[in-house]
């Protein structure tokens, strides 16, 4: 009995199955079926094979990771400032910063009596996180921390829409100044990834 004649709709929905052309071999159509499969693997694969090499990290000169990293922060605005109490444990804030300077030494502000002002006090090793989540890039700075009172500075470094939170800026305003020892990078966009087996972001190292 010939299914195709019986069936013939279920044989048409599968047109590997269809009624073969006049002298033409079952397996000559499957092995050419077979061969278009894997020319379509192959050149799949190829393509991802471009693909992931063209990810993997090129090397970045200092000066085109501090700029991107600057730009970046300047971005984000808002850092994460993370520093640690007596007993060890790590504790997180977000921070509304002033734009890093030449030397990317960054400024922030906050209260006198405020938890992170004994931390630091404690341990001034803290790291701040900047995270532009529109160009998947983020800047991660560690360095060391300083409470800094001098009325220049203060002046220099203040926000007028601050004024509610500082009622007396003499009194309850203080800043704390942080020099970064080494600062860690990540921009998609731009290109700068961390390495494609340790993940490890390109770095760059300040004098102590």
């Amino acid at each position: 009995m010939d299914r195709r004649t019986h069936y013939p709709a279920r044989y048409a929905s599968h047109p590997h199955l269809a009624p073969l052309p006049e002298g033409e071999e079952v397996s000559s159509r499957f092995c050419n079926g077979a061969t278009k499969s894997c020319l379509a693997l192959f050149i799949a694969l190829s393509i991802a094979l471009i693909a992931i090499r063209a990810q993997e990290p090129k090397k970045w000169s200092r000066e085109q990771l501090v700029s991107a990293a600057r730009e970046i922060m300047n971005t984000a605005r808002y850092c994460a400032l993370i520093t640690t109490d007596a007993k060890g444990s790590i504790h997180a804030r977000t921070m509304d910063t002033f734009a890093p300077d030449e030397k990317m030494i960054v400024w922030l502000a906050t209260n006198p009596r405020s938890r992170k002002v004994a931390e630091v006090r404690r341990n001034p090793h803290v790291t701040l996180y900047y995270f532009d989540r529109e160009n998947q890039a983020y800047v991660t700075i560690h360095g060391t921390a300083r409470l800094v009172k001098d009325a220049a500075e203060k002046a220099r470094h203040w926000k007028q829409e601050w004024s509610a939170f500082y009622p007396n800026r003499n009194r309850d305003y203080l800043l704390i100044k942080v020099v970064p020892t080494r600062l860690e990078v990540v921009d998609t966009k731009k290109g700068i990834v961390g390495d494609a087996k340790s993940w490890r972001p390109p770095t760059v190292l300040f004098p102590k």
